[in-house]
């Protein structure tokens, strides 16, 4: 098998699996996190009723004037602190985690640790 095709091969299998042991419901919804090379997206989604209930990422506007380049720790740092003041607003205070296929450092992690310093737990 090619390298690139395994290497993308390896990726989903490790995203299915995580994914099958994590699942959100409405009282504690999944964080899901997207990883690109110039920004970072995550949500809060309620998988029983297939619904986002809340979104935040690099791009969004009030996150874009504190940051000018989405691509580093610091700029996932304001994109966790922003989805935890958004979710606590909506009355959701505890949720599961969906790293995705990344692994937990770097700025997955930044953002799980600014999420959990502003007041949401996983």
């Amino acid at each position: 098998m090619k390298k690139g095709k395994e290497k993308s091969l390896r990726r989903a299998l490790r995203h299915r699996r995580v994914r099958g042991k994590v699942s959100g419901s409405p009282q504690r919804p999944r964080l899901s996190v997207y990883r690109s090379l110039k920004h970072i997206y995550s949500q809060l989604v309620d998988d029983g009723n297939g619904i986002t209930l809340a979104a935040c990422s690099t791009l969004s506007p009030e996150v874009r004037k504190e940051v000018g380049y989405g691509g580093n720790i610091k700029a996932a740092e304001k994109v966790g602190q922003k989805i935890a003041q958004i979710a606590l607003a909506k009355g959701i205070k505890e949720i599961v985690f969906d790293r995705g296929h990344y692994k937990y450092h770097g700025r997955v992690k930044a953002l799980a640790e600014a999420a959990r310093k502003e007041g949401l737990e996983f």
